[in-house]
């Protein structure tokens, strides 16, 4: 007994000094996790995502890019905010936080640019390129291209923070997957700060396949500069001043931004304004609500 003991030490003894000269000589590459954990700059990290169940996630394939918050970056939080978020009944807030530090795929330091990055919280991160260099939010990236085996990380030095409750119509827009074609119109309109701005506002929000509805050529059209006036128009169109809700919809008249008014009928087959159907209704946001319609509606 005392020698097949002897035996299976010596075996796994050699196995983790096979696999240390294996990972020296580059064959073995550490996982997100693991990668965090040898590093010893990420402590506070790593003790967040085991409080928040997320060893498993990322140490699966992936892959992930990780914007990894230095203890020290950490140590800037308001005091108590850690401990605080470590506890089992904010466990949900932490996974919102981590979430919100990791961008699904492996984007390297020569692929990022300014844009929005769609995080795995689900909403967007702003990363922002500039001469003193890289930005994700208001955090700077002090160092970049950590590979692992399921993706990449890049070191921050400071925590960053979603937004809580519902982002703006525009955020909420873009990070619900299915108004792709009005939020580029938005943008190409020059409208994201004024949707993005107090309000409040009731949006009559067309689906893509909305869009794809109208006449071959017409969006491209749209989209050109020459032709954002009339743009304007009819986004505007879409959009009634103050926070209307379902409850609150009644055949009637609307005005909109635009100037024009919107006919909108209550019936016993659901909401219409104009020919489009109201497919969706309120949809909140931290400045109005959406209703989505399944067409284009066109002012005269």
């Amino acid at each position: 007994m005392m020698m097949q003991q002897k035996i299976k030490t010596a075996l796994t003894s050699a196995l983790i000094i096979s696999t240390s000269l294996i990972a020296s000589a580059g064959g073995y590459k550490k996982n997100i996790v693991e990668t965090a954990v040898g590093a010893g700059s990420f402590k506070t990290l790593v003790a967040a995502v085991k409080a928040a169940g997320l060893v498993d996630t990322l140490s699966g394939k992936g892959p992930f890019t990780v914007f990894a918050p230095t203890d020290e970056a950490f140590a800037k939080l308001p005091e108590g905010t850690v401990e605080a978020l470590l506890k089992p009944e904010n466990k949900d807030k932490l996974v919102s936080i981590l979430t919100y530090h990791v961008v699904p795929g492996k984007v390297m330091a020569k692929d990022v640019k300014t844009m929005e990055a769609k995080t795995v919280n689900g909403q967007n991160a702003q990363l922002k390129v500039t001469d003193g260099g890289v930005y994700i939010d208001k955090a700077k990236v002090v160092k970049t291209d950590i590979e692992t085996s399921n993706g990449v990380i890049h070191v921050i030095d400071s925590v960053i923070l979603p937004k809580e409750g519902p982002g703006t119509i525009v955020e909420v827009a873009a990070g619900a997957g299915k108004f792709n074609t009005l939020v580029a119109a938005v943008k190409a309109a020059g409208l994201v700060e004024t949707l993005s701005g107090k309000g409040p506002f009731t949006v009559f929000a067309p689906t893509d396949e909305a869009f794809a509805k109208l006449p071959e050529g017409t969006i491209e059209s749209l989209l050109k500069p020459e032709n954002k006036d009339k743009l304007v128009a009819i986004l505007a169109y879409h959009v009634v001043p103050g926070k209307v809700m379902a409850k609150d919809v009644k055949t009637s008249k609307a005005k909109t931004v635009n100037g024009q008014e919107l006919s909108l009928k209550v019936s016993d087959w659901g909401v219409k304004v104009d020919n489009a159907k109201v497919v969706a209704v309120d949809v909140a946001a931290s400045n109005g609500v959406i209703h989505v319609i399944d067409s284009v509606v066109l002012p005269e």
